[in-house]
């Protein structure tokens, strides 16, 4: 029987296969708009495929002593490793150093990543990569030294570039990566941003006090380092807040747009982007993640010594890394870049005291229950699978209460973790709210993944809605 379905399915892969050779190009478009309804113009025509990209991923307690094997194994020479101060003398960084030293392989450090990097920080680390001739570069930290070691990477692989080339546009150029990067392991010591997986780099640009970001598959780390470990003196407030980043994740990835209705297709394979929408393999990671953060996010928030929980969370953000690193994420990112780059004085527990920022996955968390409020009526099934996933009983629940319903499950699981009562709390007024959108809109690479479109007033009553949560 399988001998039979085997053969069938061969067959069958022959037969499309010869006739796709005697279509002329020509006659190929002419198929594919048939079969999608789109015209001849490359950049009105819908994509009909998806590309699944992610770093190798190695998971263990205590496997970063492994990375001076692995940097041996890539012949390095000398190796750039950067860190932040605060995790300079801690042991992610103690032990990874002292595994290039067991193994002779020279090193040079670079522990001043900026926390929620912005244009200045990143050009400081590429500054520093400029300096040596670094053959690997290691990375050991949250999202924001993972986003700043990649980018280090990118720009001075390529000395003549200047920052804005490989920026998304239409903040920057978003020119395709074409030349070599060296090889790039990641050792993430948050759970929640996902960076050891993606080909994304997000900082705040500062000339427009606003987030933007780099997003290119050649940007992804050779290898993720996924060590629970490190997750022990990860503060509370920090695992709260890269915890619900994981959610986030995995929400907006879901319920994007799907990839055969993102619009245009690209003319040639190398310029298909990360962000690709929501496909059947993201998907899965995706609902994976959710069905664990539901299950461990507050357990490993209110108690560091729970291994079990942290760790759990530690790979639900390397699952949902993997969901949105290839379908992308919408509105909630879009709209957290703005509330990270116009903030005032607000600090958090847990965080640098001395530098006002609102903590990534708290400016994203803080308008998704209004974002998929207004996102539901685009595609309710997803939404209500979103909240089932999250532990929601949907059996009598209708698609017109779907929005409800998500954003209900949202509010309890930020209260659970102690999230603040809306942007009022970050600071903001209703004053603010034209700058925010104003920071919002240019963020295409994200807010036209959402299956919604949304207009300026939209988006302002959006923001009006995220004022108060609970």
């Amino acid at each position: 029987m399988a001998a039979a379905a085997r053969n069938k399915a061969l067959n069958l892969m022959r037969h499309v296969a010869k006739s796709w050779r005697h279509i002329a190009p020509e006659s190929t478009a002419v198929t594919l708009n048939k079969k999608y309804g789109t015209t001849a113009d490359p950049q009105t025509q819908k994509e009909y495929a998806f590309e699944m990209a992610c770093s190798n991923i190695r998971y263990g307690p205590g496997v970063t002593q492994e990375v001076g094997m692995d940097c041996k194994n890539m012949g390095a020479k000398l190796v750039c490793v950067m860190t932040d101060k605060y995790l300079s003398p801690l042991a992610p960084v103690q032990v990874a150093l002292e595994s290039l030293e067991r193994h002779n392989v020279p090193y040079k450090l670079y522990d001043r990543c900026r926390v929620e990097p912005t244009d200045e920080s990143f050009k400081a680390a590429v500054d520093f990569s400029n300096q040596h001739k670094f053959d690997v570069f290691l990375a050991i930290g949250g999202g924001s030294v993972m986003d700043t070691c990649k980018a280090a990477n990118l720009y001075s692989s390529n000395p003549q570039s200047e920052l804005l080339d490989y920026v998304n546009a239409p903040i920057g150029k978003g020119l395709p990566v074409t030349h070599q990067l060296k090889p790039l392991i990641a050792v993430t010591t948050t759970a929640g941003t996902g960076s050891e997986t993606t080909g994304t780099a997000v900082f705040d640009y500062l000339p427009m006090k606003a987030k933007t970001g780099i997003s290119n598959r050649a940007l992804r780390p050779t290898l993720g380092i996924v060590d629970p470990l490190h997750l022990i003196t990860m503060p509370e407030r920090v695992a709260a807040y890269s915890g619900i980043d994981v959610l986030c994740h995995a929400i907006e990835s879901y319920t994007a747009v799907p990839y055969d209705e993102r619009i245009p297709r690209p003319e040639n394979p190398m310029l298909r982007p990360a962000y690709q929408g929501c496909n059947p393999v993201s998907d899965i990671w995706s609902a994976h993640a959710l069905r664990m953060t539901k299950k461990y996010l507050k357990r490993a928030t209110d108690n560091p010594d729970d291994m079990e929980a942290r760790s759990s969370m530690h790979l639900a953000s390397t699952y949902a890394g993997i969901g949105f690193g290839n379908a992308g994420c919408h509105l909630c990112h879009g709209m957290s870049y703005p509330i990270s780059g116009l903030v005032k004085d607000f600090v958090s527990k847990g965080y640098d005291q001395d530098i006002a920022l609102v903590p990534h996955g708290l400016s994203v968390v803080i308008s998704a229950p209004a974002v998929f409020e207004f996102m539901a009526p685009a595609c309710p099934e997803r939404h209500l699978e979103a909240a089932k996933f999250l532990g929601v009983d949907i059996t009598n629940k209708k698609n017109a209460d779907a929005g409800q319903v998500l954003g209900d499950k949202l509010r309890q699981i930020m209260q659970d973790i102690d999230v603040p009562d809306g942007l009022i709390e970050l600071g903001y007024t209703k004053d603010d709210i034209p700058a925010l959108v104003k920071g919002t809109l240019p963020q295409h690479r994200v807010i036209k993944l959402a299956p919604r479109p949304q207009t300026e007033e939209d988006l302002t009553q959006i923001f009006e809605n995220c004022m108060r949560i609970y």
